[in-house]
């Protein structure tokens, strides 16, 4: 009887659950056995809040959510994954995630966000997976994943991180995977990985490492794994890699001149090792590995004479499979190493000699810095965290920049107080600072040297004050800046002048400023070589002069919400390697030939959202083949596009909101969005029987299927004619469309007959 009674609560419940998935978001689709809600690509600019309880699925993908407040997913509890892609979300508030107990898998990858903040994922107490790829994510604050003690996979690949800070990622007490590839990093700190106890597998390729980070590197004790290729190192000294339990090392694509024998030493375990594609002319026997059945020389220009021999007895004796070819003497060339024989190996001259580099310094054998004294001295109104090296004095009503930091702090967060100007050496014995944030400190002026002395400062926060002008000597003392924050302020220029003595310029923000106009006078290309990133959004920019934005690494550029009237063409000759431009928001009524041909080989990404667009050159687009990865044209007054068939390579394309004249003329378009495997959203404007119905679900191209003749007509938008097809009087709808109708079928063979069956079909739509 109680089994019965069980049972019967059990059904109950389920039914009572089932019934209660009726609930659904208008724009969303939901399924009520599986619990899941799909809510992609609807621009929706919040979390919708009419969502089921008991959802365990939650996709959001492709809106607008911009940022995500506090509590933004209290009213889904029970969710165990959530995909927020692609949601231009860029900023998550402490506590977005809170009530998300359960989730395990979340997504957040191709977003904008910039900064991990303390407590950003507090909440999440059950997360197995972390997706940030693809944001622009540069610093990491102390605390950032102290709540995410079940997590089993980081990804933070394709961001801006330069710096990893001490103890970055405190909490991930059962980690396995963490990836950091394709980034800018240079520079570890030496307890960077400290607390990462079960990390197996580690992903460093694609960054900026010189040296091989021996002392951060030596914390990993479980790390078996570990990929550093594509990165800029030349040489590998004595016990550079020290790490008891790795097996697979990858170091192809570096750079490397030379390699000490003894430079594996501290790897006993090591298996497979790749150095292929590195710069080596020899290699001795490598002492350390034991059981070494692999190692990949493939792509060096390996001389095979008689300082081969080692290695090669070695390799014999070992059973280690050598991959890789000779490069000389010429009677050698390209022959397979495992193919030349000891013989064969000898040297014809005493001429032929081997650079020996051993006695170079090696910086991994630096003797560690000291541990922080408990007792150290904290500014009045401050608080200091020896562990985490991390001061903060935010929002405590200072009038002046407190002094008397410990020498070892590395992020410095002052924001929210009232300094109005920074006099020349403002932060004395703050050499070891790393990030220094001054939002919001209502500053109008920054003297000549304010920043004397911070040597390793990477991150500059001066957003939202009221800095108008900036001398050509505020940053000195600061050679290594890589990011600067000065958006929200009211500079009248573009601060060239500042930038000279910032050669690492990495990111530039200049949002929300009075910039009217950009002049070529040595703007990026000699006062900053290295800047990828440059964000001009909101500003009063009416003219871009050429030679402006000349830059050999420029990758992005954002000039939305300004004043252009043409796109800048002739200011973008020189920037070879630009992958993404946004103009959205600019009044450009009109986009000429070949608009973007001088960046088409880079360009993947290209916004021009609501700037009144109301006509577009056939060839406007040429050049974007492959390479163009987004399109958007969004809430602008087209009602004909070019020919996108040639755009191949494309992935995202936003169409919508555009007054498209869904007749013949369109039919390249309709039918290549028939042909794409992607969701496009592109609405008809009209006929108004059609009005906003979306360009894939009308049926009034049905009789331009056969009239091939019409598909060049509509890559020619002079020749329509709207009138005929938007009559002020809609009772007149059909007396005015025949008339067209029969203009369209002239080349047909009967047609008599055809106006009668055309009609027809309208009187169905």
């Amino acid at each position: 009887m109680n089994f019965v009674s069980a049972v019967s609560c059990l059904l109950m419940f389920s039914l009572a659950l089932l019934g209660h998935a009726g609930k659904c978001p208008k724009v969303c689709s939901c399924d009520g056995t599986k619990l899941t809600v799909a809510c992609v690509g609807k621009n929706l600019t919040e979390v919708p809040k009419t969502v089921d309880e008991i959802t365990v699925k939650l996709d959001l993908r492709n809106n607008n959510l911009q940022e995500l407040p506090r509590g933004a997913f209290t009213h889904t509890p029970y969710l165990t994954h959530l995909n927020l892609q692609r949601c231009n979300i860029n900023r998550v508030k402490e506590g977005a995630f809170r009530a998300l107990g359960r989730v395990v898998s979340l997504n957040l990858a191709y977003n904008k966000i910039d900064i991990l903040l303390q407590e950003s994922f507090d909440g999440l107490s059950s997360l197995k997976e972390l997706h940030l790829e693809h944001n622009r994510v540069e610093e990491i604050q102390p605390g950032a994943f102290t709540q995410l003690g079940f997590l089993n996979m980081l990804a933070i690949t394709h961001n801006q991180l330069v710096y990893i800070p001490n103890l970055a990622f405190q909490g991930l007490n059962n980690i396995k995977w963490l990836r950091l590839s394709h980034n800018s990093l240079n520079n570890l700190a030496h307890e960077a990985f400290a607390g990462l106890f079960t990390l197996s597998r580690l992903s460093l390729d694609h960054n900026e490492l010189q040296f091989f980070p021996t002392q951060a590197m030596s914390r990993l004790r479980e790390v078996t794994r570990l990929d550093m290729s594509h990165n800029p190192m030349i040489y590998l000294g004595e016990e550079s890699v020290s790490m008891a339990k790795l097996t697979h090392l990858y170091l192809d694509h570096l750079s490397l001149q030379d390699l000490s024998e003894q430079a594996m030493s501290g790897a006993p375990l090591l298996t497979h090792m790749d150095l292929s594609h590195n710069q080596l002319r020899y290699l001795e026997p490598l002492t350390g590995p034991k059981n070494l059945g692999s190692l990949n020389l493939t792509g060096n220009p390996l001389y095979c004479n008689c300082y081969m021999r080692p290695l090669k007895r070695w390799a014999s004796a070992g059973g280690i499979k050598v991959l890789g070819a000779c490069a000389g003497p010429p009677h050698l060339s390209d022959e397979p190493l495992k193919a030349v024989a000891l013989l064969d190996l000898r040297c014809r001259s005493r001429g032929e000699t081997l650079k020996d580099d051993l006695e170079k310094d090696d910086e991994s054998a630096q003797t560690p810095t000291a541990k922080p004294k408990l007792k150290v001295k904290c500014p009045a109104d401050c608080d200091c965290d020896i562990e985490a090296q991390h001061a903060t004095c935010e929002g405590r009503g200072h009038t002046k920049v407190p002094r008397g930091f410990p020498a070892k702090t590395q992020l410095l967060d002052i924001r929210s107080n009232h300094f109005h100007y920074l006099p020349s050496n403002s932060f004395p014995g703050s050499g070891q600072v790393v990030s220094l944030h001054l939002q919001f400190c209502k500053i109008h002026e920054v003297e000549s040297g304010a920043f004397q002395g911070m040597k390793n400062l990477l991150y500059l926060y001066l957003s939202d004050n009221d800095i108008t002008f900036l001398d050509s000597g505020a940053f000195t003392g600061a050679p290594q800046l890589t990011y600067l924050h000065l958006d929200g302020n009211r500079l009248g220029q573009f601060p060239g002048s500042a930038l000279v003595l910032l050669p690492n310029l990495f990111v530039l923000h200049l949002e929300q400023n009075a910039i009217s106009k950009l002049e070529p006078t040595g703007l990026l290309s000699s006062k900053t070589p290295h800047l990828k990133e440059l964000y001009l959004t909101n500003n009063s920019i009416a003219s871009i002069a050429k030679g402006a934005l000349d830059s050999a690494f420029l990758a992005t550029l954002h000039l939305d919400s300004n004043q252009l009237t043409e796109i800048p063409t002739h200011a973008l000759t020189v920037a070879p390697n630009l992958e993404e431009l946004r103009l959205s928001k600019n009044l450009i009524p009109f986009l000429g030939p070949k608009a973007f041909l001088p960046v088409s080989q880079s360009l993947k990404r290209l916004y021009m959202d609501h700037m009144g667009i109301e006509k577009m050159s056939m060839d406007s687009l040429e050049g974007l083949d492959i390479g163009l990865k987004a399109l958007t044209l969004r809430g602008n007054k087209l009602e004909n596009l070019p020919d996108l068939n040639l755009l191949k390579g494309l992935e995202v394309v936003d169409l919508q909101d555009n007054p498209l004249l869904c007749d013949c003329p369109l039919l390249p378009l309709r039918k290549w969005v028939e042909k794409v495997g992607m969701e496009v959203m592109a609405t008809c404007g009209s006929p108004p029987e059609v009005k906003g119905l979306k360009v894939h679900e009308v049926h009034v191209f049905k009789s331009c299927q056969e009239g091939k003749s019409h598909e060049p007509e509509a890559t020619r938008p002079p020749k329509l004619n709207t009138r005929k097809l938007t009559p002020k009087g809609f009772g007149s709808k059909e007396k005015q469309m025949k008339p067209k109708l029969k203009k369209l079928h002239t080349t047909k063979r009967r047609p008599q007959t055809k106006p009668k069956e055309t009609k027809k079909k309208k009187k169905t739509l």
